[in-house]
């Protein structure tokens, strides 16, 4: 099919969407979700949309061969009954129910191999904002379509872009139904909370901890509980300073499925979950992607804060299984504690398994390269983490 991308002049991104062009530059712009919700009544094509870069991407004739660059956006696509158009995932994609028959388009540590992507012929490829603007340019230069995403900050971000690829690639219904059954779902972990006292909790993954601004920090907080990290006004992604941990009360510890190993130090021995046992492991592939999937991973954690509360919600509503997969248990094994240069216990995502406790670039934290990254324009998981090692003189946190 013949698809072509027309570059938008910078002054239409301020203005409100016109010739059937729909915005995706940021939350404030005309042609947000509500946009996506009404364009989704036809799912026709031809159809251009703007993107993070600001470039209006023109599908001319229903995408049959699409590529993936991040875990997000396939298991979106996965979601919404679409993973058959699916030619070309990322590595870190490959866990997902029948992703290995399909062609894995990264490249030496965590990069795109575009020669790979092209040699695909998709009719469209989508990219999150961690693929940098100079990847998406080079495709785009091969004559392929690229869709960019924003950053997903929150809940409310993954339901828009998961509407936005179903209008992309065909599958109105399908998005639409899953972001159905994604509100459904976390109406009840909002009733579980609505009049809970919320418990405080810290996440940790190789040494690190999420603070404000992240979308684990968004997590933590729609299952009830306070961010300590966030509370203790801790930005983005850092190391974890033991003053926080005992200056603050921490009642939970919350582990992802790939960084199951506690700091072996005594401010963590004296925190109320050491010594109440209170650990919650979940599933990176839950936890860490701006997808469909983060259902699991606030159910889990609402289950965990708040067990009676969880179940009395649970018993009013419904049970509303997802509308494509069985959703998995996360992994309730207890973690691992050893000092702080072991090696994290293994993980059922096939991804490269760091030597060491402190976060690099290749560290698997998420979406490729993760945003998580958070999807679209803006920084990402991964630039948060890079920046944070940048700073590693590393000035300690503030409280």
């Amino acid at each position: 099919m013949e698809l072509r991308v027309v570059l938008v002049a910078l002054v239409l991104l301020a203005g409100p969407a016109v010739g059937g062009v729909v915005g995706d530059a940021g939350p404030t712009r005309a042609g947000g979700e509500s946009s996506v919700q009404e364009d989704q009544a036809t799912c026709s094509f031809p159809f251009e949309r703007v993107d993070a870069t600001g470039t209006a991407v023109r599908i001319e004739a229903e995408p049959e061969r699409v590529v993936t660059l991040n875990p997000s956006a396939a298991q979106t696509m996965w979601e919404i009954g679409a993973r058959g158009k699916v030619v070309g995932v990322t590595r870190h994609a490959m866990n997902l129910e029948g992703a290995a028959d399909r062609t894995n388009v990264s490249g030496a540590g965590r990069t795109i191999n575009p020669e790979e992507v092209v040699g695909l012929s998709p009719d469209l490829v989508l990219a999150p904002n961690t693929v940098g603007n100079e990847t998406v340019e080079r495709l785009r230069g091969a004559g392929l379509t690229v869709y960019r995403y924003r950053e997903a900050g929150n809940v409310a971000d993954v339901y828009r872009k998961t509407n936005v690829t179903g209008r992309l690639v065909g599958a109105c219904e399908g998005a639409e139904g899953t972001v159905t059954w994604m509100r459904e779902r976390l109406s009840v972990v909002e009733e579980a909370t609505r009049d809970a006292e919320p418990v405080s909790a810290l996440y940790v993954f190789y040494g690190y901890t999420a603070g404000e601004g992240t979308f684990i920090d968004g997590i933590i907080t729609a299952a009830g509980a306070e961010n300590v990290a966030a509370e203790a006004g801790v930005t983005g992604y850092r190391q974890v300073n033991e003053e926080v941990v005992v200056d603050r009360r921490v009642e939970w510890i919350v582990l992802n499925s790939d960084s199951r190993t506690l700091p072996d130090s005594p401010a963590f021995e004296e925190t109320v979950a050491i010594q109440r046992n209170r650990t919650v492991v979940v599933d990176i592939n839950h936890l860490n992607r701006p997808a469909p999937r983060i259902v699991h991973a606030v159910s889990t954690l609402a289950e965990t804060f708040h067990p009676e509360a969880y179940a009395a919600a649970n018993a009013t509503e419904t049970p509303i299984p997802s509308p494509t997969v069985t959703p998995t248990p996360s992994p309730t094994a207890s973690p691992t504690r050893t000092t702080a240069t072991s090696v994290p216990a293994d993980s059922s995502t096939p991804t490269d398994s760091p030597t060491s406790t402190r976060p690099t670039a290749s560290t698997p934290t998420g979406d490729e390269p993760t945003t998580t990254d958070a999807d679209g324009s803006g920084p990402g998981i991964v630039t948060a983490l890079v920046a944070g090692l940048l700073a590693l003189g590393l000035a300690r946190w503030r409280r």
